[in-house]
């Protein structure tokens, strides 16, 4: 595995974060925190301060603050503060080791902090255990962690399991062009 692969992936990470956000119902600030997380575009400070908001006075019930949590996470990951996004994954968990959005948007951002994908590769393993919503990000994450750590026959079958989960995205179908299958 050369540095090609590695500078593609980086720029991939860091150009179109993965972002499983956890929904939030109602028409209040964490509400607003979900849609943006949601959204897949960059996102200002104000609405990362809308989710703080959100979590500081609004009456939330116990699964709005984890979705909560897990939603800031994503737009801190977004703006490019990654520890920070990892602090509110952590935080969820602590009060939910259960949500599966969490894990799966933690092994993202171990991602982005490291060329190295063992960290990584437990946070989508969990994620699937614990039936992500978007299971085709679980594999194409973990199948980046897997290249990443020199596993390549595992990082193609996980690749190709994205690809038939979502058809129609491109990222792995360009991913798996890059394998040779003998």
């Amino acid at each position: 595995m050369g540095s090609k692969f590695l500078f593609a992936a980086a720029a991939l990470l860091a150009a179109s974060p993965a972002a499983a956000a956890v929904s939030v119902i109602g028409n209040t600030a964490a509400r607003t925190c979900y849609e943006a997380a949601g959204a897949r575009t960059a996102q200002g400070k104000d609405i990362i301060r809308m989710c703080d908001e959100a979590l500081r006075q609004e009456g939330l019930s116990h699964e709005d603050r984890v979705a909560t949590l897990v939603n800031r996470g994503i737009l801190k990951a977004r703006a490019g503060d990654v520890d920070a996004a990892i602090v509110d994954y952590d935080d969820a968990l602590s009060r939910d080791p259960d949500q599966a959005e969490a894990y799966l948007n933690k092994g993202f951002a171990l991602l982005k902090l490291s060329e190295a994908g063992d960290e990584a590769r437990p946070m989508f393993d969990t994620a699937l255990a614990k039936k992500t919503r978007r299971p085709e990000l679980a594999y194409y994450g973990r199948g980046v962690a897997n290249e990443l750590s020199g596993e390549v026959r595992a990082a193609y079958r996980d690749y190709r399991e994205a690809s038939r989960i979502d058809p129609h995205w491109r990222q792995p179908k360009l991913e798996l062009a890059r394998f040779r299958v003998n």
